[in-house]
C-alpha cells in the first residue's frame, strides 16, 4: 500500500487514477478538500476497494501518525500543498501553513512510523516530496535550463514555501536518514486541471465567450509537461531513485505564454469552431507582482539514471487536454460554479476553520 496526500487535486488525482490503472496496490488517498481537491476527479473509484479516501488535514501531525500505524504504507507521495502563484500572493498565510507546516508535521509523523518498522520495511520505505522548478527562481533568455544542483531563488510566497518544504525534506534525509526523494517539476496541463491555470482557464473562457488574459506582454517562457508523463516520473523515481536525490522532471517543451494560447485558439478553432477565431478574445492585463519571465528544466538525471523521458509531445497531449476539456464540460461548471464544494459541505460539514 502506498499513502498519497492531496490525491484529489490536479496532479494528485491523476496519480491515483494512473496508479491503479496500472497495479493492484492500493492507495491511502489524504486530502483536505478545499477549493482545488474535488472527489469528482477520483468518480472512476467509486466502489474500487483498492482506494480508500480519507478527509484529513496533513497538518494534524497525530492523525497522520495514526493513519500510517493503521494502514502501513511502504511509500508516502506527497502532493498535498497550496499552488496557485496568484493566490500565494494575495494569501501568504495559507500558502505557509499548508506548505511548510503541513510538510514538516507529514516528516514528523513519517519519520517516527518509519522508525518502528522493521530493518527490511525500514530499508524499502520511501517518502517522496514533489515539489516544483519556481523553487529555482527565473531564467534569463539564453541561460542555461535548471538543473538538480542550481541555487535555489524563489521570487513569490508560492516558490518560497515548496522551497522551505524541500528543504525540510533534504534534512529530515541528512539529519535522521529518512529515505526521502525529490522531485521537481515544470508546468503541468491536462485533465482535471482547475480552471484559474492558463490552459484550462483559456479553454473555459474562450467557450464561454470571455476574454482570454495574457500577462504583461505574453512572452513568459515555461516548460510544459503533460500529467501524464509526470506521472510516470514519479513511479519510475518512486521505484528506482537513490535516497537524498533530487529529480528534475521536465518537458521539453518551452513555449512563450501567448505562444500557447494561440496555439489554444488554434486547436479550438477546429474542434468548436464559431464566426470569428478565439483569438478575438485575447486580452492583454496588467502583469502581476514579481512574474517569472522564464522557467526551464534539464531533465537529463532522470533520464540518464531512471530510464525516462516523456512519451508525449506538447502538439499530442495538448489535443488530448483540449478534447477532454470539451468532452467534461459539466465538471468544469461544477468546479467553476463551485458545486463541487456545496457538495463537500453537505457531505462532510463546513471543515475546521484555519487559524
Amino acid at each position: 500500500m502506498i499513502f498519497v496526500t492531496g490525491g484529489a487535486g490536479f496532479i494528485g488525482a491523476n496519480f491515483v487514477l494512473d496508479w491503479l490503472a496500472l497495479s493492484d496496490e492500493a492507495v491511502v488517498n489524504v486530502d483536505l478538500l478545499t477549493y482545488a481537491g474535488n472527489l469528482n476527479n477520483l468518480a472512476a473509484l467509486e466502489g474500487d476497494a483498492r482506494h480508500l479516501f480519507v478527509r484529513a488535514d496533513i497538518c494534524d501531525q497525530q492523525q497522520m501518525l495514526a493513519l500510517l500505524h493503521r494502514h502501513r504504507p511502504r511509500a508516502i507521495v506527497h502532493f498535498a500543498a497550496e499552488s496557485h502563484v496568484d493566490r500565494s500572493i494575495l494569501e501568504p498565510g495559507a500558502f505557509i501553513r499548508t506548505n511548510i507546516d503541513g510538510t514538516f508535521s507529514l516528516l514528523e509523523a513519517a519519520r517516527a512510523y518509519w522508525h518502528g518498522l522493521p530493518d527490511a520495511e525500514k530499508a524499502a520505505f520511501r517518502f517522496l516530496q514533489v515539489s516544483t522548478d519556481e523553487v529555482y527562481g527565473s531564467l534569463g533568455p539564453h541561460d542555461a535550463p535548471f538543473t538538480e544542483t542550481s541555487a535555489y531563488a524563489p521570487n513569490s510566497p508560492y516558490a518560497a514555501s515548496k522551497a522551505g518544504a524541500d528543504h525540510l525534506v533534504r534534512s529530515y534525509h541528512h539529519s535522521y536518514a529518512l529515505p526521502t526523494l525529490t522531485t521537481n517539476c515544470s508546468n503541468n496541463y491536462g485533465p482535471f486541471q482547475f480552471p484559474e491555470k492558463l490552459i484550462p482557464l483559456v479553454i473555459s473562457n474562450a467557450l464561454a465567450g470571455r476574454a482570454l488574459p495574457v500577462y504583461g506582454d505574453g512572452m513568459q517562457v515555461r516548460d510544459w509537461l503533460f500529467v501524464g508523463d509526470h506521472c510516470a516520473a514519479l513511479r519510475r523515481v518512486l521505484e528506482a531513485g537513490t535516497p537524498g536525490q533530487v529529480y528534475n522532471v521536465g518537458g521539453w517543451n518551452e513555449m512563450t505564454n501567448i505562444e500557447v494560447v494561440g496555439r489554444l485558439c488554434a486547436i479550438l478553432d477546429k474542434l468548436a469552431p464559431k464566426a470569428e477565431s478565439y483569438r478575438a478574445q485575447i486580452t492583454f492585463v496588467n502583469d502581476r507582482p514579481g512574474h517569472d519571465r522564464r522557467y526551464a528544466l534539464d531533465a537529463r538525471k532522470l533520464e540518464r539514471e531512471l530510464g525516462w523521458k516523456p512519451a508525449d509531445t506538447f502538439e499530442s497531449a495538448i489535443m488530448k487536454t483540449v478534447q477532454w476539456y470539451l468532452a467534461n464540460q459539466v465538471w468544469v461548471a461544477q468546479v467553476q460554479s463551485g458545486a463541487h464544494l456545496e457538495w463537500l459541505e453537505r457531505q462532510y460539514g463546513k471543515p475546521e476553520a484555519r487559524p
